[in-house]
């Protein structure tokens, strides 16, 4: 798709689009972990989607269940979740599961959640397409929950799965209340399935020192929001691995903190003469929520994430040596959308190192506050242009890994070409990404040559340039995506979109070259 093809008309008007590489993350959990072979064919019906990405699988064999992270695209994710719903139901039998943690389903629970790109709508929608065709192409019941419930009382995914399986069986036909969104209303073997969309979600269990569960149950009680306690807890008291366990969910950290959730458990226990014995973590967390711990526990009131050793190195060093040999191997990823980005991203830390030059000087007074601000959105845009380098070359090997996809049948041809639709889509949206960012660059670079350090201004003037550079090469990759998808995929808004933002760069740059001039004699 690095054809180029400039035929198009910028002078029409329409609305901004999307700009953020679209990604979805998907945390199925399986009703399976005591049978190793059924969790690899599941997560091998999910890593054979094009575009997806498995990130982690955790098993736990008291609970008899299992849980994969990943993703990618919304159409690729959507497409995995389905796929891994059908092989659940194929290998996993309801009627012979036993274990610790409630479950009406092989799949038993499928969120969607927007990680970049989209918005926790899309996600309801990826939901409520992925359960239609789940009740009406495998004859499962589907149910939505969260942001994608149709009704309150579905909101909650305990209150849908009340009574387990067991209980759902018996009741789904003879219950108005418990029909499913899609799907009959009757249980097979793989159960039923709840589907929808939420933010991200921690699954973290504590266990404690002691076998009696009652007490895991009475702290459940008394840490989890439904029942008086903490906002964004969810908790139950299980038995596990022979010791007492809190198992949680925290739907928000942000508001309601690990650190936070601990020490409460830790004072509850202490009532009953028992402790922490230690934690666990299922599945992923946000770093956030773990520097947010460390902190709290350390007391690091002054604390700055720049302070981390490993972001401050990954900020500086996405391998400049490395990338440009990758660069310039005979292999079509990295390429030119990757390297417009990795200017983007040079150029955004040269504008940030013309602040830091200018902050703190008494000359520059006057201007601490604004270079204050623009330091800090240089550097949130280095981070984003620094993550494209290697979106721009996963968007590309998802595009060639559709193109690969078998079309022996009219069904594997028409999925291959939604395939190739979206992977090509998204392998526009991420150099048109690149584009805006690189104009919102050259942006930044026009007020640090204007009021910045003087003795740096040439720095400045080689940010602007390098900016321009990225916004030009990342519009070739647009284009060259685009000519693909015709009159499909909202090609003409994109294009739109680009359009607008090369107009924006080029009187952004003939007004930096006049600064040049007059400010520091540079032509």
């Amino acid at each position: 798709m690095r054809s180029s093809q400039d035929e198009y008309n910028c002078n029409i008007h329409a609305n901004e689009v999307v700009m953020k590489t679209p990604i979805v993350e998907c945390i199925p959990n399986f009703s399976a972990a005591r049978r190793p072979e059924v969790v690899a064919a599941i997560q091998q019906a999910i890593a054979d989607i094009p575009g997806v990405q498995v990130l982690d699988t955790h098993s736990d064999l008291d609970h008899n269940r299992s849980v994969i992270t990943f993703a990618g695209p919304p159409e690729a994710v959507g497409e995995a979740a389905f796929r891994s719903i059908a092989k659940a139901a194929e290998l996993i039998n309801l009627e012979e599961h036993e274990g610790e943690h409630p479950r009406i389903g092989a799949a038993d629970v499928v969120p969607f959640v927007p990680i970049s790109g989209v918005s926790m709508e899309d996600c309801v929608d990826l939901a409520r397409r992925v359960g239609s065709r789940v009740g009406s192409e495998l004859g499962i019941p589907v149910y939505l929950y969260e942001a994608a419930a149709t009704r309150p009382e579905r909101q909650n995914l305990e209150d849908i799965r009340r009574g387990q399986y067991e209980g759902l069986k018996n009741e789904i036909a003879a219950d108005p209340d418990r029909q499913p969104d899609y799907g009959p209303a009757r249980l097979g073997t793989a159960g039923a399935t709840v589907i929808g969309a939420r933010e991200p979600l921690i699954a973290y269990n504590v266990y404690l020192t002691s076998a009696e569960v009652e007490i895991a149950r009475k702290i459940a009680r008394a840490i989890r929001h439904s029942s008086g306690g903490l906002r964004y807890v969810k908790a139950l008291g299980l038995l596990v691995d022979g010791r007492a366990q809190v198992s949680m969910n925290l739907t928000n950290f942000r508001a309601t903190p690990i650190a936070r959730v601990v020490e409460l458990i830790r004072s509850e226990a202490a009532r009953y003469g028992v402790g922490i014995h230690h934690s666990e973590l299922v599945g992923l967390i946000p770093e956030g929520a773990l520097v947010e711990a460390a902190v709290w526990y350390l007391q690091l009131d002054q604390f700055e994430a720049e302070q981390i050793l490993e972001r401050r190195l990954q900020a500086t060093a996405q391998s400049s040596p490395d990338f440009l040999d990758a660069l310039a191997a005979d292999t079509p990823t990295p390429g030119g959308g990757s390297a417009a980005a990795y200017s983007g991203a040079a150029a955004a830390a040269l504008v940030a190192m013309m602040a830091r030059l200018t902050l703190g000087r008494k000359k520059y007074a006057a201007v601490e506050g604004q270079m204050s601000a623009l330091l800090e959105q240089a550097e949130t845009l280095r981070a984003e242009l620094t993550a494209a380098v290697q979106a721009d070359a996963r968007a590309f090997q998802a595009v060639m890994a559709a193109y690969k996809l078998p079309k022996d049948t009219s069904d594997e041809q028409q999925r291959r070409a939604e395939l190739i639709e979206a992977a090509t889509l998204t392998a526009a949206q991420v150099p048109l990404a690149v584009a805006k960012k690189s104009a919102q660059v050259l942006e930044l670079a026009r007020q640090v040559v204007a009021h910045g350090n003087l003795n740096a201004i040439s720095d400045g003037g080689t940010a602007a340039a390098l900016a321009g550079a990225a916004l030009t090469g990342a519009g070739y990759n647009v284009r060259a995506n685009l000519a693909t998808l015709g009159e499909r995929g909202n090609a003409e808004a994109l294009l739109i979109t680009l359009c607008d933002c090369e107009k924006r760069a080029e009187a952004l740059q003939a007004e930096i070259r006049t600064i040049l001039k007059e400010r520091g004699g540079l032509s």
